[in-house]
């Protein structure tokens, strides 16, 4: 029933909205609305055409002249549509947002990365082996939520000597938050729970600087994870003790844009990953419809170097980890099964949604899912369970 004193708040809220709309609808009744989209899509194609030029003329390759050729056939189709008054706009959009991650991926990876790259020699993964190792998490089963793995940056010939360590890291106050990462120098250690070394990132869980949610990594010396209630992302250097910050505009957090499936798993928004390419966050944006987006991080500099956009709703997958600079997505089969079925090359720019890679687990839930480039090795963290797997190619 509606009281009375509803139906003020009802009938200011659908003046408030018919306010709102009433530009969109001018636009609509004088025929305008469409050639304002088209207007903007000009614009981005020449933006477009401007950043390909640029990194043709720094880094010339078949792949320039291949998307200078897409780009050309792309302003012919927008040139038609403005010359007949016919559109298909998100045919179009569709074009560019996949010309950008060719973009994308030009400036990023290296003519020679395969050879370079001894073990992406063959980039899709054919399997998943069964779990190799399992343990109950050293905290309990109660914790149910949080991540583990192993330092995941390997040393180059130009670096010191990177410490390799295992560690793991619960989320505790509703499975949210935590400060505490506790790492064992040797696998054995770590198996049998001895010599257990605790680094606080923060003074305390509610601290600014502590860690929410499951997507944390460790790659070299340091510490990466989404920062306390916010959208920042956090680095705590393991040497000096320090955290540095960093800003994604527009990044959906705090339970905004969690992995789900058929059940969310809260507090997901954001999600670290290694490969053999370096560092990598996985999370979503509204200006991406929710749809996973996927930044290369500067693991020193601390800074984003490049983006890419891709189709998969995050809310329709379980987690996502990276392997030799190939996106991959799981989703739900039952209590005991996960799928690799979603496949996104940052080289090509390009998306796969046929396989079908099968994942065993203990239990229903998956906190977090990651690779390690040095044993490549896949770490779940499944309902207060850490389980590891060798990936096959």
């Amino acid at each position: 029933m509606l009281s009375n004193e509803m139906m003020p708040k009802i009938e200011a809220t659908f003046r408030n909205l018919t306010a709102r709309l009433e530009p969109y609808q001018y636009l609509n009744n004088m025929g305008l609305y469409t050639p304002l989209n088209l207007h903007q899509l000009i614009q981005e194609v020449r933006e477009l055409e401007n950043d390909i030029s640029a990194i043709h003329q720094l880094k010339p390759s078949a792949q320039t002249q291949k998307l200078f050729k897409e780009i050309g056939k792309v302003r012919k189709d927008v040139d038609a549509m403005h010359s007949s008054n016919t559109f298909n706009m998100k045919t179009v959009k569709e074009k560019l947002r996949s010309l950008k991650n060719g973009v994308e991926s030009c400036r990023t990876i290296p003519n020679n990365f395969i050879s370079k790259q001894g073990v992406c020699s063959q980039k899709i993964l054919s399997n998943i082996s069964t779990p190799v190792s399992q343990k109950i998490s050293p905290y309990g089963k109660s914790y149910v939520s949080g991540s583990w793995g192993r330092q995941a940056k390997r040393a180059t010939e130009d670096e010191e000597v990177i410490e390799d360590f295992y560690w793991v890291q619960p989320l505790i106050s509703g499975n949210r938050l935590g400060n505490i990462v506790r790492r064992h120098k040797t696998y054995e250690d770590f198996m049998s729970s001895k010599n257990p070394e605790d680094v606080a990132v923060a003074p305390s869980y509610s601290h600014t600087n502590a860690i929410q949610g499951s997507g944390t990594v460790v790659y070299g010396d340091a510490i990466f994870y989404n920062c306390y209630m916010s959208a920042d992302l956090c680095r705590y250097d393991l040497q000096t003790k320090e955290v540095r910050r960093l800003t994604i505009p527009d990044l959906g957090t705090n339970n905004q844009f969690p992995y789900c499936y058929y059940s969310c798993k809260d507090w997901t928004d954001v999600d670290f990953a290694a490969d053999e390419t370096g560092l990598w966050v996985i999370y979503t944006t509204l200006g991406n419809h929710g749809n996973l987006v996927l930044s290369r991080i500067d693991s020193k500099a601390f800074n984003v170097t490049h983006t890419w956009t891709t189709q998969i709703f995050k809310r329709s997958v379980t987690n996502a980890f990276m392997v030799c600079g190939v996106l991959y997505a799981t989703r739900y089969i039952d209590r005991f099964r996960e799928e690799v079925f979603y496949a996104f090359d940052t080289a090509t720019g390009q998306d796969d949604n046929t396989l079908a890679l099968p994942l065993e687990k203990i239990e229903g839930g998956v906190a977090s899912l990651s690779y390690n480039p040095i044993d490549r090795h896949l770490y779940m963290y499944n309902e207060g369970y850490l389980l590891s797997y060798q990936a096959k190619f």
